[in-house]
């Protein structure tokens, strides 16, 4: 399964950056890309792991549950 790399901003759009076979290369073009940003720039860029582009869409736009650490 492929790596897709999206930039998501704070209104939680994504927009498509590049598909990578590779973790390692996957994982590099993140790293470089948020070190290259504007200090202004308040997207992210995420890193996904799926079977196609519309899956890996679906999985970044769904919110996540806050985690639970121990018990209350």
């Amino acid at each position: 399964m492929p790596y897709f790399v999206y930039r998501l901003s704070p209104k939680l759009e994504l927009r498509y950056i590049d598909t990578k076979d590779r973790y390692q290369e996957a994982r590099a073009l993140v790293r470089s890309l948020r070190q290259e940003r504007a200090p202004d720039d308040d997207g992210d860029y995420r890193l996904i792991f799926a079977n196609q582009q519309g899956e890996a869409e679906k999985l970044l736009s769904t919110p996540r549950d806050e985690r639970v650490i121990g018990e209350d």
